[in-house]
């Protein structure tokens, strides 16, 4: 019974830090390089989703020449 001790708030914290990280598909590089945040691409935070910027992005590898949509 004395391991329980351990195990139980050991348990508590892989549960928590599972439900509390998110999933990156993007690459950190790429927000370093454009000094952009994540949703400037994708639709939201977490998300595959990409919209017209991330589009274009994904087809020139750079902003050059995009012009945002209002």
């Amino acid at each position: 019974m004395r391991f329980l001790k351990y195990i139980v708030p050991a348990a508590v914290f892989v549960v928590g830090l599972v439900f509390t990280t998110t999933v990156s598909f993007g690459k950190v590089e790429y927000s370093k390089k454009e000094k952009k945040a994540c949703t400037f691409c994708h639709v939201k935070m977490g998300s595959k989703d990409l919209n017209a910027a991330g589009k274009y992005y994904g087809t020139k590898k750079s902003f050059e020449g995009y012009t945002e949509k209002k």
